[in-house]
């Protein structure tokens, strides 16, 4: 059983959002799932419409009760909502259960208790907390092995989270447990010139502490909350639904191996990028992109007007060379859709592959031309989309879109952003 926290002492980041949502991707993918609301708001339940008002037990009584003379049944409190997706809700009351308990030893420990008697019954269990530093969130980060912290790709989420790593690291040292961590990028507005810079920033600054998959900013995601579904039932084919499957099933096969120690997350993260963090898989995948691309440059002064040296002209600019290649491969914008050119020498088969076709690498052909290029035209919605060429059944990503991410697969996927 993995026990993961949902944290962020910055509010508004979409906490519950991701719990509710993350909870419900992961029951269906088959992973039996437990999502634990300890925010006093409720807001769980209320995403989820199960009414406050016929909650008769909640986490509160749960965690009032002594774990030394009472073993908590928590089968009288837990909420069923759907296939494999199971609720331990909250009520306001929770709010004074610090004073409750103040001076009570060994409180923050009571919540870990009670989720080990149900160790067997669950694959996972998400915990939703709070937006404050208190009994509830240390409590959550004491009964967590793992935890995800939500940032939104907004102004203040770079010191928000500088925080949050330094409360988890004063956590860590008091309780003596080494806590995984991993980041996630949340609402994230691709049509935003500051949301793409606060999402390159993350990746620069934390690495491989971060989650390759991040959430999009859907407008479905919160009519789905306000109307008490999880988008899985909401509208289980929008590019929210899409973004969380994606990112559960990241999160499944990271397994809690794979996870990196909160030990590992630079100490000045909010300063600079920590040593030893480089994904060296990225940066070779990179290098040979590049490679590719200076290939291609060679074979193309033909395209570009031929040898300048020839002519008597002046070479031209680095930037010059850069644009006029723009102008040939890679993706360029029509009225009506996007043009793909990519230049595949020797080739028989090009094929174009993405999220677009659900990365079938046969049912889109490429044209070729007279110069060993091959084109497509895609009518393409506005939106976001990965996709990577298939050349003779080898999968390449575009050697002309400097736009990429990293795949499941240890590769990377060119990203097209249409407007």
């Amino acid at each position: 059983m993995r026990i993961i926290a949902i944290a962020n002492q910055k509010g508004g980041c979409g906490k519950t959002t991701v719990a509710i949502n993350l909870a419900a991707c992961l029951a269906r993918e088959g992973q039996r799932t437990l999502a634990v609301d300890l925010d006093p708001q409720g807001h769980c339940a209320l995403g989820l419409a199960v009414p406050e008002e016929q909650i008769e037990m909640s986490i509160a009584d749960v965690l009032l009760a002594d774990p030394v003379e009472t073993t908590p049944d928590l089968s009288r409190v837990i909420w069923q909502i759907s296939s494999n997706y199971d609720l331990l809700p909250s009520r306001f009351d929770l709010s004074t259960l610090e004073q409750r308990l103040a001076g009570v030893a060994g409180r923050e420990t009571r919540l870990r208790a009670a989720l080990d008697t149900v160790r067997d019954k669950y694959d996972f269990i998400i915990i939703d907390t709070p937006p404050t530093v208190g009994f509830l969130t240390q409590s959550a980060l004491y009964a967590a092995d793992e935890i995800i912290v939500p940032v939104d790709t907004g102004y203040f989420s770079l010191h928000g989270l500088s925080k949050q790593l330094q409360t988890i690291r004063e956590l860590r040292s008091n309780y003596g447990r080494s806590i995984a961590v991993r980041i996630l990028a949340n609402l994230y507005d691709v049509r935003t010139k500051l949301g793409r810079e606060i999402l390159a920033e993350l990746r620069k600054r934390h690495g491989d502490a971060m989650f390759t998959s991040f959430i999009n900013f859907n407008t479905k995601l919160k009519e789905s909350s306000s109307l008490g579904q999880p988008i899985t039932e909401y509208d289980p084919v929008s590019s929210g639904c899409r973004d969380f499957v994606r990112f559960a099933r990241e999160l499944i096969a990271l397994g809690t191996e794979s996870a990196i120690p909160e030990a590992e997350v630079p100490v000045a993260a909010a300063k600079a990028p920590a040593a030893g963090l480089v994904d060296e898989g990225l940066l070779r995948q990179a290098e040979a992109l590049a490679e590719n691309a200076n290939k291609l440059l060679a074979t193309s002064q033909t395209l570009l007007g031929g040898t300048v040296a020839a002519r008597g002209q002046t070479p031209p600019t680095p930037q010059e060379t850069d644009r006029k290649i723009e102008l040939i491969y890679g993706p360029r914008p029509v009225s009506d859709g996007v043009l793909l050119t990519v230049r595949a020498p020797g080739a028989s088969r090009v094929h174009v592959a993405g999220d677009f076709n659900g990365w079938n690498p046969s049912s889109i052909s490429m044209s070729r031309l007279a110069d060993d290029s091959y084109q497509v035209k895609l009518p393409l919605l506005p939106g976001r989309y990965q996709y990577r060429y298939v050349i003779d059944g080898r999968w390449e990503a575009d050697p002309a879109n400097h736009l990429m991410e990293r795949n499941p697969f240890g590769d990377v996927n060119s990203v097209l952003v249409v407007s």
